[in-house]
């Protein structure tokens, strides 16, 4: 496994594990780095060796999110978001067959706050960060979040969080529903293995019928038609003033004037 690649994997014991890789930028994530967990999240479906997916970060971070400098780009309009590679990870998630595990540390935001709606098992640090700061872009909620959240922690938690899009804790995030197990600090890569190893001694069929049963296939329909409902307006709001503004104050390092 080369080290010097923003997304690792490696396979061990049925256990696959996706690894983001950039802590010098607090693992933000850019188009190369979707494309290569896309890669590896078809490479995992396919194999009858990998029972569970193991996501984490190195570095003390999970990740802090998308990288603006991509959604500059699509702001001045030198790329779609249809083209996109963060659309095809997260319908890979949304309908992935095999057990998904997240190991939190440091900051999980917006997309990586986003992609946990979509794991099986979340086991995150006490100290750690959540946030879904897209108001704060001038941008509205992913990749079902919009659906997710609310459903899971109930309106007026999730209406906090996606309206002011401020970080909030792991206590807060466990009693929402967000975060599966709370563990304390740097503890969070060895036990979310050792739920993972659990996983990986379970019947594999049986655990994938379980998930199919609990993600059924209309859910997942009814899903896919809210991601590209979010995504419609998130393409708009992309070119908005709005957005542009709130960009040129995080780059200019000043407070945004809407």
């Amino acid at each position: 496994m080369e080290t010097n690649q923003p997304i690792l994997t490696h396979c061990s014991e049925g256990i696959f594990q996706i690894i983001i890789n950039r802590p010098e930028r607090k693992n933000a994530l850019n188009e190369e780095m979707y494309r290569l967990m896309h890669a590896g999240m078809q490479e995992a479906d396919r194999s009858n060796d990998v029972r569970v997916v193991l996501l984490r970060g190195n570095g003390g971070v999970f990740t802090s999110g998308n990288d603006l400098k991509d959604f500059a780009a699509i702001s001045r309009s030198e790329s779609t978001l249809n083209e996109y590679a963060a659309l095809k990870l997260m319908r890979a998630l949304l309908t992935f067959r095999k057990p998904l595990v997240a190991a939190v540390n440091g900051v999980a935001v917006g997309f990586g706050a986003t992609l946990l709606l979509h794991c099986d098992l979340v086991i995150a640090e006490r100290t750690a960060k959540f946030q879904l700061p897209f108001v704060r872009l001038g941008l509205v909620p992913e990749f079902c979040s919009s659906a997710l959240l609310p459903a899971l922690a109930g309106r007026a938690r999730a209406s906090r969080r996606l309206l002011l899009g401020e970080s909030f804790p792991t206590d807060e995030a466990f009693e929402m529903g967000l975060v599966s197990v709370m563990c304390d600090d740097g503890a969070s890569e060895t036990i979310a293995l050792e739920e993972c190893s659990k996983l990986a001694a379970l019947p594999p069929e049986t655990l994938q019928t379980i998930k199919a049963m609990i993600n059924t296939p209309d859910k997942q329909e009814q899903l896919l038609k809210v991601m590209d409902a979010e995504m419609e307006r998130f393409n708009r709001c992309l070119t908005s003033p709005e957005h542009r503004e709130a960009l040129a104050a995080f780059f200019e390092k000043r407070a945004p004037r809407f």
